[in-house]
């Protein structure tokens, strides 16, 4: 039986972006704390997301060399799409390679893990249940911000592993707006970070 994981960086107004769609304040150059996010994703057997975020991620970790590459790109995909397969569309690295490898020349390992995902085109609770029922590492899901807010109101999270930054938006995208009534949690563990980011991780009390 597997947990799922979400994990997202959220302002201390716990919004994921600014109204615009702004995230450059989740980029902090804070070396400790991608370090712990990374190591959080090597944690996984099974990454998910939404069909939005699918879509724009597998057109880019492919060919990255930043560091959370090699774990985007090697751990196993599975994307919540009523589209069906055809949102598979969107990792075919064998269209337009010229174009697709456009940021460093070459694919790195496990690029075609992208092609190769789990289409879950399934209600979401039962979906989320078969995967969860397999043996292995946690999944960890990985956004967008209306895929969380469908997981979070379903109450399908095991644990919130949240990097909360030292900024106040003001307004934004929400993660928990969702919820039909109050969820207590219940706080597992808290890690500060120099440039002021705090890890915190949390489950359902």
């Amino acid at each position: 039986m597997r947990k799922l994981i979400l994990t997202m960086s959220v302002s201390l107004d716990c919004f994921v972006s600014g109204a615009n769609g702004d995230i450059k304040w989740v980029f902090t150059g804070d070396e400790e704390a991608v370090a712990w996010k990374v190591e959080n994703l090597w944690n996984a057997s099974l990454l998910i997301m939404g069909s939005n975020s699918f879509r724009s991620m597998a057109t880019f970790w492919p060919t990255s060399t930043m560091v959370f590459a090699p774990p985007m790109n090697q751990i196993p995909k599975a994307v919540f799409s009523k589209q069906g397969p055809a949102i598979l569309k969107a990792a075919d690295t064998t269209i337009e390679p010229g174009e697709a490898q456009a940021q460093t020349g070459q694919f790195q390992p496990g690029a075609e893990s992208w092609a190769q995902a789990y289409v879950a085109s399934g209600d979401l609770a039962d979906e989320i249940n078969r995967l969860k029922a397999e043996d292995g590492k946690p999944i960890i899901a990985l956004g967008g911000a209306a895929f969380a807010r469908s997981l979070i109101a379903q109450n399908l999270v095991d644990e919130y592993a949240l990097l909360v930054h030292p900024v106040a938006l003001g307004k934004g995208v929400p993660i928990f707006s969702d919820l039909p009534v109050p969820r207590p949690l219940k706080l597992i563990s808290s890690k500060t970070f120099p440039l002021g980011s705090v890890a915190q991780v949390y489950r359902p009390a």
